[in-house]
């Protein structure tokens, strides 16, 4: 697939490095040579310098002959009028549109081909926010993810001493809780993969993904650890675009304090805010985090937009007294750095946009995908086409189906009936099936599995 990547930022550097490692076309224009030059020496890429949005430079980039353009600039602005650039000139078939400013998010009637000419607009502060949500309304994960429209979860969790399941093998999952159908998608341990069999044992750090209907997530983290208490109080500190879209998700359910240093945009958020309190203030200042209670903090969020401030006042918050720690981290150096130690959760927003993004361009019938483990291994949910005659997939067990090695399927998804997958479980058409690859490397692989033959046709 020949594809055109608009801007050389975290964004588009991560999805240039995931996108051309599985053999495509890409090309990445920015106005930055220097940026463009250390790209280009890293991976195996075209790279134009010039505005994103020009016709000449469009041109020069290959928009003539390109499937896809994927514009994630750091201007809302720059992003649209370069996808309808391109659909003006090229009549590019697909169109894909970063945008930060809710503002452009309120009306669909913006988008689609007479008004800007996106195909898909993809919002990283409100994936990131939302990512965030879901580790708060699930205390204790390192990583929840949606399918099927939230009927399967895939929860990350660290396995603890004492929990039921630890030091015992998988199989023994079932004896446990048999009334509560899961699969354990994969097991991380010390950052080696592990493909899950019965004899598997489970072991104490192990960070284990396991797969399960939304209604049967906490029965199973409580097999691998003690479950924690559900959160209530929830400082966050930075209110910019994230934390505000957080504190509008979540404060009906906990009680939310914002510390912002800028009063004018503390002005702002209380105005857009109904319950959450506003604090005008510095999050890595002692005496404010004292003065509000942060000993009986449950959650500490570091949202800002400097990295260094995050770190900083996350490891102060902890100190101080709280519960748990949460920071987002831009680059990508630092997060290996700091989770896990005094910050219990560092979020990269590369990697959460990443996996939206990565949804519009797998082959095959793919609605979702999540980069996990910093883009080392990927969640997917594909939907199987066809028969027996024509899909690889149809028709058979899972036990039969030639799954690339390191790919378990985790779930499948039926008329709204959550399947969790078993050796013998028979996929059949329209089934949406979850899939986890420890390797990205097989994403081809399993891309050719769920395309369909010619004969379906």
């Amino acid at each position: 697939m020949k594809i055109i990547i608009l801007g050389a930022n975290q964004v588009g550097t991560t999805l240039a490095e995931t996108l051309a490692n599985e053999a495509n076309d890409i090309t990445v224009v920015d106005n930055d040579s220097e940026r463009l030059r250390e790209l280009k020496d890293r991976i195996d890429i075209g790279t134009i310098p010039g505005k994103a949005s020009h016709p000449d430079v469009l041109t020069r980039a290959g928009g003539e002959d390109a499937d896809m353009i994927i514009a994630v600039t750091e201007s809302d602005e720059l992003n649209m009028v370069a996808c309808r650039v391109a659909y003006s000139l090229f009549q590019t078939p697909k169109k894909i549109c970063r945008l930060r400013s809710s503002a452009y998010l309120v009306s669909d009637k913006l988008f689609g081909k007479h008004g800007i000419a996106v195909d898909v607009v993809i919002s990283p502060e409100l994936i990131v926010s939302s990512y965030i949500a879901r580790l708060i309304d699930l205390p204790g994960t390192l990583q929840v993810l949606d399918f099927a429209d939230g009927r399967v979860q895939l929860v990350a969790v660290k396995a603890f001493y004492g929990g039921p399941l630890v030091g015992q093998e998988i199989r023994l999952l079932r004896q446990h809780m048999p009334n509560v159908d899961t699969r354990v998608a994969a097991i991380f341990r010390k950052d080696r993969p592990i493909i899950p069999e019965g004899s598997t044992v489970i072991e104490a750090d192990d960070e284990v993904f396991f797969v399960a209907a939304q209604g049967n997530i906490r029965a199973c983290m409580g097999e691998l650890r003690r479950l924690d208490k559900p959160y209530k109080r929830i400082i966050i500190a930075g209110g910019g675009n994230i934390g505000m879209r957080l504190a509008e998700t979540i404060e009906d359910r906990y009680q939310v304090k914002i510390i912002e240093h800028n009063p004018e945009r503390c002005a702002y958020l209380s105005e857009q805010l109904n319950k959450a309190i506003v604090l005008n203030g510095e999050a890595s200042h002692q005496e404010l985090l004292i003065d509000e209670n942060i000993e009986d903090t449950d959650v500490f969020l570091a949202l800002t937009n400097d990295d260094e401030a995050n770190i900083m006042s996350s490891l102060l918050a902890k100190r101080l007294g709280a519960k748990k720690v949460m920071a987002i981290i831009n680059n990508p150096a630092y997060v290996d750095l700091v989770q896990g130690g005094e910050i219990d959760i560092a979020i990269s927003p590369q990697q959460a946009t990443i996996g939206s993004l990565l949804t519009h361009v797998r082959r095959g019938d793919v609605v979702n995908v999540h980069s996990l483990r910093r883009g080392a291994a990927e969640a997917m949910e594909a939907i199987a086409h066809g028969d027996k005659a024509s899909s690889k997939v149809v028709g058979k067990a899972i036990k039969d189906i030639d799954l690339p090695e390191g790919t378990t399927i985790g779930a499948i998804v039926r008329n709204n009936e959550v399947l969790i997958a078993h050796d013998d479980t028979v996929v059949e058409s329209d089934d949406h099936v979850i899939l986890f690859l420890v390797d990205r490397k097989t994403i081809p692989e399993v891309e050719r599995l769920f395309q369909v033959g010619f004969s379906f046709f």
